[in-house]
């Protein structure tokens, strides 16, 4: 697929549905339900940016990979997305109580019900900064728990 036609895609599928971030090794990954994330242009490419806390199983995956995923679904599969948001896969394998099923990509994990992954190379992780943040959203988001990392990745491919 065309990664402009994706990036529209994406934009508007986070809007109305959710979407699945995903980072690892085909032996050893994590996924989970995102709801927030842009898609643009960024040093003359196309990127996709999402956001996630440090308290996050998924956080750690970031890190210590270059390649993350972000995938979406057809509308049947959003209960399945809402329980891989309510679970953590730090105490098990939540994946099994789903109906989705993970599949290797040349480069990072994709979805075999997928209707269209992203594969991106993250060029930039950077912690929100609470000081420039509209004091509302911070009592709203961030009053128990801490702030979420940006992460910023290539479009390298569009599956």
């Amino acid at each position: 697929m065309d990664i402009k036609q994706a990036q529209e895609q994406v934009a508007s599928h986070l809007i109305d549905s959710l979407g699945l971030l995903t980072a690892g090794t085909p032996d050893n990954f994590n996924t989970m339900t995102i709801a927030w994330g842009q898609t643009g242009t960024l040093w003359c490419r196309p990127m996709m940016t999402v956001y996630v806390k440090p308290t996050r199983y998924t956080f750690g995956f970031l890190q210590e990979n270059d390649i993350f995923t972000v995938s979406l679904f057809p509308k049947q599969y959003r209960e399945d997305l809402i329980l891989l948001g309510t679970h953590s896969g730090r105490n098990g394998d939540k994946l099994a109580l789903t109906n989705l099923t993970p599949k290797p990509l040349d480069r990072g994990i994709g979805f075999e019900q997928a209707d269209l992954t992203l594969v991106c190379k993250k060029l930039l992780e950077q912690p929100l900064d609470l000081k420039a943040i509209p004091e509302s959203i911070v009592n709203e988001y961030y009053a128990s728990e801490g702030v979420h990392s940006m992460f910023v990745g290539e479009i390298i491919e569009a599956l």
